[in-house]
């Protein structure tokens, strides 16, 4: 069947002419413009594959035959052949071959919606096959191919020569200018049905110079999403522990849901390595694991710990793995199930291959049970440990909790206009070397918030908290009682606190500022928990205390509840806010009046007599430019800060800083970590955490560079420096990222680290690493 286009009486109209049949029907211009449309639009779909014999539509403007069966279309034509579209300005066809010549603005599109570009073009067996002079090819994502001449076969394979690609824009004031970068090759073949591009003796060029030669280079077409092949692969010129060494990734897609990443490490100082990476996407969960295997031949000598301990060599040599990742899977519409997992063989094999979490205190590990109801979550979980760190962290020290469980319920408003809730933590620490216990844990919570004429907000609290324990090992870490036996021991306290917060506001600045001073009290009624009640009771939640802004109005100031706030005590305080015409001012100030002084055991904590010390936190933002934010605890016997930090960001989005301060006279980390009842806490405990932070960030244009810096003030040392500089526009990006670090990881100071990423859109991201 063929469609053409005649003029009658000046009047354009189709015919639609069955030349089997022999019968003719007239349809108006815009159902043919619309079956145009629907066969050269970028959604047509692959079909059968096209013959000579299948019947060729086109549309011209005049047309003429001749008496040897060729035909000759010009002016704006259009001609479909099976799945296949193609316009020029002529187009001869001879029928009894079946090959077709264009000439003059060629456009081809193609089944899978790409258009190529055409000087002159003939082809033949229903337009699969052919050849193209001055060929162009528009592609996805705004990718480009050119080449002198093309050759198609089968309609899927294209070899072209002398052919460039590149996905960057092309300067319209200037197109003979080269672009930001591209391919240049002698020879390039485009597979269509496999989807691929292979460049042989080719240039990267930057800018038009040539940087790189590339023998062979191949890669997935524009359309590609995932594809089974080789990755880029990255290379470094020096590490402090690989020396130089590069990697070669493989990708398997292995269907639409799950794909694996193999990638082989070989390196000039030590072992080569395998790792993998497993993905997996299902219909009822997920799954990511990876992993690696390698043969590690650095060996690690003893060293002398943080606290002065002796730690041998480790067998951090040989044959060493890792892995890590997760998997969740959906149950019902209420409870799933999962395992996160975190193992290494030794912290030195992640140092010297680089693993992601080196430098990390500890790799954790867990598998768990949850379930999410209205107003409720139950979670039934192990963990497992392994420190990094043997500087301060002993593995023998580390906790096995099997198992733990966690039940948190939140009721609706009950008759009397009150709340509700219950929580509950239960669980079994074993330890090589320390306490181990079982612990069973109820807190109940009721809330009745209510106010008066006077614009007062009460809240009144009453809460009931009971534990039992039962512990063996209670010498050793991390309580050091003086007791070789098992103990069952327990505690239970109840609690009622009413609280009232009465704010007075006004406006001010003609209308557009508001102003709240709020006067807030709170009064707490406990039995008093002292040292005594707390004789060979095990503590696993509760080796910090917080006093601060945050925790001043808190029934419990203890991170967790094996240690609780007890005895009467009162809590005072003022809030105040003034906001207006963007422009704001926030402060709170409190003070805790406590009957018991029962915290004189934990040096600065704030709470060392019947007043406490002061807390206070102000935040200041004039503008939208700058917002300062400092809290503090000051000590007025001692006459000093006990405790402050501060943040401050400003700038515009062209220029950013942020900075930071923390102070606090001791480290609590250390506290637990030696037995201190013969002789109390050692020095380390009491070197000061005094710390500043800082850096800028700056975005112009295509450009970015950051910079941040970390040092402790007490120990007269950087923690790290870093910088990230980097450009970007519509084809490349460029990032060089350098990071130095201070702090030592075991016996061995952590090295500079420079990174650079080079990513070329459509191709992909070259990593280097030094």
């Amino acid at each position: 069947m063929s469609i053409a286009l005649v003029e009658r009486k000046g009047r354009k109209r189709w015919l639609a002419a069955s030349m089997l049949a022999g019968t003719a029907t007239i349809v108006s211009l815009q159902e043919a413009q619309a079956t145009m449309q629907r066969q050269t639009g970028p959604t047509i779909a692959m079909g059968k594959p096209t013959s000579q014999s299948d019947p060729v539509t086109y549309l011209s403007d005049q047309e003429s035959y001749a008496k040897n069966g060729v035909v000759t279309w010009t002016g704006n034509v259009q001609v479909w052949q099976g799945e296949h579209a193609m316009r020029a300005d002529k187009i001869v066809y001879d029928r009894n071959t079946g090959v077709m010549t264009a000439t003059g603005h060629v456009a081809m599109v193609e089944p899978d919606g790409s258009t190529s570009y055409a000087d002159y073009v003939e082809l033949s067996n229903g337009m699969h096959d052919g050849i193209a002079r001055a060929i162009y090819l528009r592609m996805q994502d705004n990718a480009k191919m050119a080449a002198n001449g093309m050759r198609r076969t089968a309609g899927q394979v294209n070899d072209m020569s002398h052919a460039v690609y590149t996905a960057c824009e092309i300067c319209a004031k200037h197109p003979e200018w080269p672009p930001f970068w591209q391919l240049r090759a002698y020879n390039a073949t485009q597979d269509a049905e496999h989807h691929r591009i292979e460049f042989s003796h080719a240039y990267l060029d930057m800018l038009g110079l040539p940087i790189m030669y590339l023998p062979l280079f191949s890669m997935s077409d524009p359309t590609v999403k995932r594809q089974s092949g080789f990755l880029m692969p990255g290379i470094s010129p020096h590490d402090r522990y690989l020396g130089t060494y590069f990697t070669i990734p493989y990708f398997w897609a292995i269907d639409q849901q799950q794909d694996l990443t193999v990638q082989g490490l070989f390196s000039t100082r030590t072992g080569p390595q395998i790792s993998g990476q497993y993905r997996n996407n299902l219909n009822f969960g997920r799954i990511n694991f990876i992993g690696g295997l390698a043969y590690d031949t650095h060996h690690e000598g003893q060293y002398v710990n943080t606290f002065g301990n002796t730690v041998a060599g480790t067998n951090d040599s040989g044959i060493q793995g890792y892995v890590r990742g997760s998997a969740v899977f959906n149950i019902d519409r209420n409870w799933r199930g999962g395992v996160n997992l975190n193992l290494a063989s030794s912290a030195n094999y992640m140092r010297d291959y680089r693993i992601s979490g080196y430098g990390d205190e500890m790799l954790s590990s867990n598998a768990f049970l949850e379930g999410f109801g209205v107003g409720s979550y139950a979670r039934l979980d192990t963990q497992f440990y392994q420190g990094l760190n043997q500087g301060v962290i002993r593995n023998s020290d580390l906790p096995f909790v099997l198992p733990r469980f966690t039940y948190a319920f939140q009721g609706q408003p009950d008759a009397l206009g009150g709340t509700f809730s219950a929580k509950t933590t239960d669980f079994n620490v074993y330890r090589p070397e320390g306490v181990r216990d079982q612990r069973g844990q109820i807190e109940m919570n009721w809330e009745r918030p209510f106010h008066n004429r006077l614009g007062q907000i009460w809240l009144l609290t009453a809460r009931l908290d009971a534990t039992v324990y039962h512990a063996d090992h209670l010498y050793q870490q991390p309580t050091y009682y003086a007791t070789y036996r098992s103990h069952t021991t327990g505690q239970v306290l109840p609690t009622i606190a009413l609280k009232m917060n009465w704010p007075f506001l006004r406006s001010f600045a003609h209308g557009h500022g508001a102003q709240v001073l709020e006067p807030i009290v709170q009064a707490i009624a406990a039995p008093n928990m002292g040292n005594s009640a707390n004789s060979y009771m095990p503590n696993e939640d509760s080796l910090a205390y917080e006093f601060t802004d945050s925790t001043l109005f808190a029934l419990n100031r203890y991170t967790g509840t094996d240690r609780l706030d007890g005895g009467i005590r009162g809590n005072i305080g003022v809030h105040g806010n003034w906001t207006w015409r963007g422009h704001v001012v926030d402060f709170l100030a409190g003070e805790s009046i406590q009957q018991h002084i029962d915290h004189n055991r934990i040096p600065y904590s704030g709470l060392s007599h019947h007043l406490s010390d002061p807390v206070a936190r102000v935040r200041v933002s004039p503008n939208q430019y700058i917002d300062l934010t400092a809290r503090g605890r000051y000590d007025p016997w001692r006459k000093h800060f006990d405790y402050g930090e501060g943040l401050l960001s400003a700038g515009v989005p062209i220029f950013h800083v942020n900075a930071g301060y923390i102070y606090e006279p001791v480290t609590p980390y250390y506290y637990y970590a030696t037995d201190f009842r013969p002789r109390g806490p050692t020095s380390v405990y009491y070197t000061p955490t005094n710390e500043v932070t800082a850096g800028f960030s700056t975005q112009f244009s295509q450009y970015h560079a950051s910079v941040y810096g970390r040092r402790s003030l007490s120990r007269h040392e950087f923690v790290s420096l870093g910088g990230d500089v980097g450009y970007s526009n519509d084809c490349f990006g460029l990032d060089i990222l350098a990071i130095k670090q201070y702090t030592s990881i075991g016996g061995q100071q952590r090295n500079t680290t420079v990174l650079f990423n080079l990513t070329f859109k459509t191709i992909g991201t070259f990593g280097i690493n030094g």
